[in-house]
């Protein structure tokens, strides 16, 4: 598809100003026809209302974007689950999280690993039916030894049909800041994993 020149457009004063040229220059024996006349106003009328709907559309996409840097302004501080498999583990605050399971398992299983690869702990969820399974952390290791805060990577596998599969998570983060791109796209910095936008929220806790 080819771009649109905007230089070979004509607004609504362009089309009325050659209207009324051409009806200025017309030959007074033989005068436009009056179909051809109303099939121009036609034309005019329908130029200058895709004009109208065109700033309405702006107006409303301003209202809705200032409305939304409103409602992520008051995320600050807050805490939301956002998709991801990497959480940052704060003192003496607990990791939650939401696994999207896409069939009933016999047995869900949450492996927690360090920025090493090195497994600090595993979460055994039991069986569970399709749907949302919610979780917690403590931050604690499987010998039951308090971890020291960073970056913990999370992996949430279900045994269906005899089988582990892996299934998406969301996981807890704290909102330090919002920050408002220049396309007017929305972006969460979230403590210790930085900018997530904010279409990938799913809930606020």
């Amino acid at each position: 598809m080819k771009p649109v020149n905007k230089e070979n457009e004509l607004d609504k004063n362009a089309f009325l100003r050659l209207m009324v040229t051409q009806l200025n220059n017309q030959d007074p024996l033989n005068p436009q026809e009056n179909g051809e006349f109303i099939a121009q106003l036609a034309q005019f009328s329908s130029v200058e209302g895709i004009e109208n709907l065109n700033s309405t559309v702006e107006v409303m996409a301003g209202s809705l974007q200032s409305s939304q840097a409103l409602q992520a302004s008051a995320l600050v501080g807050r805490t939301v689950h956002v998709n991801s498999g990497t959480s940052f583990l704060a003192e003496g605050e607990p990791i939650t999280g939401n696994i999207k399971l896409d069939s009933s398992s016999s047995n869900l299983v949450v492996s927690i690993t360090n920025q090493a690869g090195a497994l600090v702990e595993q979460l055994e969820l039991g069986s569970h039916v399709r749907g949302n399974v919610k979780f917690g952390w403590d931050g604690t290791s499987r010998d039951g030894q308090r971890l020291p805060p960073g970056a913990y990577n999370f992996k949430a596998e279900a045994a269906v049909g005899g089988q582990a599969q892996q299934m998406d998570l969301a996981l807890s983060a704290n909102v330090d800041s919002v920050t408002i791109n220049p396309d007017r796209s929305i972006v969460l910095n979230l403590a210790g994993q930085g900018a997530v936008p904010l279409l990938d929220v799913e809930e606020i806790l």
